[in-house]
């Protein structure tokens, strides 16, 4: 089990390996978090979006390793954009999983969903207001970490103008064939870790022939080779998955890419689709 931390600006250390949870069923999240606890998994990634913070908050209550050595993140919903909204929002969800704390919240979206890849508006005036919410929530002890996702140079910008608190992380869609190195440079001069989910490419990275090629090199599979990608280029990595032996293969990452074929990985061409998925706006769709 690949078991490296990173270490956020407030001190907090963060497992930089962790399970994304987006489309695991309510009703199946929690034996899956059971089932990677056991194989040593340690950090777990919800939303509010993602309708299974309940089964989460019982796999982390349920598993049988203590909470403090457990990292549980969760998002506000992309929707709420006041502070009252963002408040209330975060108390949800520490009542519906059942946690006296989150060790990180994060906003989900700088736009509401509905209005990603359709408008220009970056809500800098509701992303402050949520922002603000998280802060208050962080100095209370509700979370133990807060940060954003989706955040474009601008939205951390217009942050950072204001904000009494720096954000510790920048949740992005981050994979071979998707990698925007300017805002991870960005995010690196800021001391603002970032993260990637869907680093395989929500599956369609899996059918690229010549990423094939380069896992067989270094005799792994295309998803070991995805995930190992993302954390030598220093991001925290959230492959999703509720298959046992995926779970497995996916933490059993300890291999180097060379600097050569890192170099290649991070100018790869685009993918042309996500498939069945292209239609979420984080994959370039439309609500």
């Amino acid at each position: 089990m690949y078991n490296k931390n990173l270490k956020l600006n407030n001190g907090i250390e963060v497992p930089q390996l962790g399970l994304g949870t987006w489309f695991i069923d309510d009703n199946q999240v929690a034996s899956t978090i059971k089932e990677a606890v056991k194989l040593g998994y340690r950090h777990f990634d919800t939303a509010q979006a993602y309708g299974n913070e309940k089964g989460v908050g019982e796999g982390i209550r349920t598993c049988g390793v203590a909470r403090e050595d457990l990292f549980v993140v969760s998002k506000v919903a992309a929707e709420h954009k006041t502070y009252q909204a963002a408040k209330e929002s975060i108390d949800q969800t520490l009542e519906t999983m059942g946690l006296d704390y989150l060790d990180m919240m994060i906003i989900h979206s700088p736009q509401p969903w509905d209005k990603v890849n359709q408008s220009d508006d970056r809500y800098v005036e509701g992303n402050r207001a949520a922002w603000k919410a998280l802060e208050d929530a962080y100095k209370e002890g509700k979370l133990k970490a807060i940060g954003v996702s989706n955040f474009k140079k601008e939205d951390i910008e217009s942050l950072l103008e204001v904000c009494e608190i720096k954000p510790m992380v920048n949740q992005i869609l981050l994979h071979i064939s998707n990698t925007p190195l300017e805002l991870i440079d960005y995010c690196n001069e800021q001391g603002i870790v970032v993260e990637a989910y869907s680093p395989i490419g929500h599956g369609e990275i899996l059918n690229q022939a010549s990423i094939k090629e380069m896992a067989d090199k270094y005799h792994v599979s295309v998803a070991q080779l995805c995930i190992r990608y993302t954390l030598q280029l220093g991001a925290i990595s959230l492959p999703k998955t509720a298959n046992p032996d995926h779970l497995k293969t996916n933490s059993d990452v300890d291999f180097v890419i060379s600097d050569e074929d890192m170099e290649i990985l991070k100018h790869f061409k685009q993918i042309e689709s996500y498939g069945k998925s292209s239609g979420f706006p984080v994959y370039g769709g439309k609500l």
